[in-house]
């Protein structure tokens, strides 16, 4: 299978917004009803990783199957952290805002192999009950290292790799 990765673009807009869907349905699935509400990730939010050129997608064969936002930090959420400690004060990149297609596996294997050429320090959050993130993170290698907290003030439970 032939993936690559590449820069979004405004006309990629629909396809993020149906990929977004797509990870919020799975996310009710699975019992999740907190994350990604309807309003979240807000539009707006979207547009500005595409216009400060941290929005990504991941095609497989010439079709769009995932997003993801690629943020160089700091991250003003993960300056205070609570109950733990990050694993080092080394610059990191963060991954936000990841979804993908339904049936589609080994999307965030992809991301992190691509990553590796930018940085070999990641951070992630995501929400306490995102079970099926939160255990693709630890396959991947990533530790948890205590909560964040985002802007609104909503919990998420911080990992790096």
């Amino acid at each position: 299978m032939n993936r690559i990765i590449r820069k979004a673009t405004s006309d990629d807009l629909p396809r993020i917004q149906e990929l977004i869907d797509a990870g919020r349905k799975k996310m009710r699935a699975e019992g999740n009803t907190e994350q990604w509400t309807d309003a979240t990730p807000i539009l707006e939010r979207i547009v500005q990783d595409m216009t400060n050129g941290n929005s990504y997608l991941l095609e497989e064969e010439g079709r769009v199957v995932a997003t993801f936002a690629f943020v160089k930090g700091p991250d003003i959420t993960y300056k205070k952290i609570y109950e733990g400690a990050w694993l080092n004060d080394k610059p990191y990149y963060v991954i936000h805002r990841i979804a993908s297609e339904p049936g589609v596996h080994g999307i965030l294997k992809d991301v992190l192999a691509w990553s590796e050429s930018f940085t070999d320090t990641l951070r992630i959050d995501t929400h306490r009950k995102n079970i099926s993130m939160r255990s693709a993170l630890v396959k991947y290698g990533f530790r948890y290292c205590g909560i964040i907290y985002l802007l609104d003030g909503a919990e998420r439970l911080a990992f790096q790799r």
